[in-house]
């Protein structure tokens, strides 16, 4: 096996939920202000997910205040403290990209 592998093997240890396009998620995430370090949550609906293996992201749209606020997060970022599934969700499409102009 070569170097490049095993990193990915040891990346790829971090528990990720079974998760699909259409879900509702929780992300907890870990954010550093200063010297103090806080769990921030951002709930949204998964409209995409690519890549496999370490480098797989997924993005996450909500809207906030009437605005619509999407962020992409690689699967297996150490600032991801736990991803939660709130609602699952019924979808026939890979990519939602047409909730980004509703």
């Amino acid at each position: 096996m070569n170097a490049l592998a095993s990193v990915e093997k040891e990346i790829m240890k971090k528990q990720v939920p079974d998760f699909r396009v259409g879900d509702t998620l929780k992300i907890y995430v870990r954010v550093k202000e200063g010297d103090k370090t806080r769990t921030q949550v951002f709930e949204g609906l998964c409209i995409a997910r690519r890549g496999r293996g370490a480098s797989a992201n997924f993005s996450v749209i909500k809207e906030s205040h009437g605005d619509k606020v999407e962020k992409m997060f690689p699967l297996y970022s150490p600032t991801i403290e736990k991803i939660s599934v709130s609602r699952k969700g019924n979808v026939h499409r890979a990519k939602l990209y047409h909730l980004r102009k509703k």
